[in-house]
């Protein structure tokens, strides 16, 4: 199995990492040469892409891989592996391609549940190009008949992206907005779920979230109570001081479901809600 990475940032390097006893080689791209350093230390043959036309390396990478992994975001002008990779990967022809996108590309269901044949209302402009994105890595694996599998991540978090230095550094909050609920992701579930959904050839669209949405405010209350803290102190949204990205996301109000996720890729999560994750985070940056 031969493994090429558009993008090699936190989800894509963790399904690197389970993957790679099964992988004879992998590539990966990165915008910075000063990070390719690093990413070379993971096993990784590490090229550096800016998002347009491809060098000769990738192209010659491009059609040795076997699956491909697509984690890179699209810009102004829509998602650059489509935008200049597409006659490579038609021609090369690999076994599977996954893509990660967003549960953002539902929006807004005011705390109703959603699935994968729901309506999608995205409201941010990176939702909105993801949405395209999807849409246009479906058309192709109709076209070129190669199976194409679609990731809507939730909220994803891991070891280095948990609650406990900001509550630690005293610099976490604890918002309350009556109602809200978020889905959340750990990155070990991610890489299942990807590594599954190349393995299994899979096709369509699917849910990367975990079991239970729940209010932000509980998920801080818990990190609190694991490390023997007092949380924070409840700031109302409406007299919270915040981006206005990280206002659109309490814009978005649902509740994901990830049946389909886990029956026709056959996964078990590891970290069914945000309990285990935590718990499993605290282990992890502990050791």
């Amino acid at each position: 199995m031969r493994l090429f990475c558009f993008g090699m940032g936190y989800s894509a390097r963790a399904t690197v990492l389970r993957m790679m006893p099964r992988l004879t080689t992998c590539w990966g791209t990165t915008r910075s040469p000063d990070k390719a350093a690093a990413i070379t230390t993971l096993g990784v043959e590490t090229i550096v892409w800016d998002g347009s036309k491809p060098d000769k390396a990738l192209s010659d990478a491009l059609t040795r891989a076997t699956h491909i992994l697509i984690s890179v975001a699209p810009g102004d002008d829509g998602d650059p592996v489509i935008n200049h990779c597409a006659d490579l990967l038609a021609k090369a022809a690999p076994g599977a391609i996954c893509y990660l996108s967003t549960v953002g590309v539902y929006g807004n269901h005011d705390g109703a549940w959603v699935d994968e044949t729901s309506e999608c209302n995205p409201v941010s402009e990176r939702s909105i190009r993801r949405l395209a994105a999807e849409r246009e890595w479906i058309g192709f694996g109709k076209k070129t008949g190669i199976p194409v599998s679609i990731i809507r991540l939730a909220g994803i978090y891991g070891p280095g992206r948990g609650p406990f230095r900001k509550l630690k550094a005293g610099t976490s909050r604890r918002i309350v907005k009556p109602g809200q609920v978020f889905n959340r992701i750990h990155v070990d579930d991610i890489a299942q779920i990807c590594e599954a959904a190349l393995l299994r050839r899979a096709t369509g669209i699917f849910n990367g979230t975990d079991d239970e949405p729940a209010p932000p405010q509980d998920v801080i209350v818990y990190a609190a109570g694991l490390i023997g803290m007092e949380p924070p102190p409840e700031v109302a949204f409406e007299e919270a001081e915040m981006s206005e990205m990280a206002r659109t996301f309490y814009g978005e109000n649902k509740k994901v479901n990830n049946a389909r996720t886990k029956r026709e890729l056959d996964i078990a999560l590891i970290h069914p809600t945000y309990r285990e994750g935590q718990s499993a985070i605290l282990k992890a940056e502990r050791n």
